[in-house]
């Protein structure tokens, strides 16, 4: 079972499109509440980074069911400035937008799998899997 979608990110309110999407197939997919709010806060963190620091970008949102086990495997990818330092933005606490400095080690802590690649003046994949 592999199905998959996307929604690109160009604006802000596809922030909001993205979130949707992404609480929608994990209901489908069985998710309780609590992993549908865990998997929304994370696509929200990753769509508002594609916005506020590469401007365009895309989300999709694979469904999957491998060894017996079915999740969601969700992968953000850009064409911005690229991460120089990963290492560093996945400490907690760090910020360049003023914010509380929680996004990617958030998404890191609420999901299953997560994994970052990132080239300066490339851009920056993250691909995340949350599994039931």
């Amino acid at each position: 079972m592999n199905t998959q979608s996307y929604v690109n990110i160009d604006k802000e309110l596809d922030i909001v499109h993205a979130r949707q999407v992404g609480r929608d197939i994990a209901r489908e997919v069985g998710f309780g509440t609590v992993d549908q709010a865990r998997i929304t806060t994370a696509i929200s963190e990753l769509a508002r980074n594609i916005y506020l620091y590469a401007e365009t970008g895309m989300i999709t949102f694979e469904v999957t069911k491998t060894f017996g086990h079915k999740g969601i495997i969700m992968t953000a990818t850009d064409s911005g400035p690229g991460i120089n330092d990963i290492r560093l933005v996945l400490e907690d606490g760090y910020t360049t937008s003023g914010g509380l400095g929680a996004g990617l080690p958030g998404v890191k802590r609420l999901m299953d799998e997560f994994d970052i690649q990132s080239d300066s003046g490339e851009g920056t994949t993250v691909k995340i899997a949350k599994w039931i």
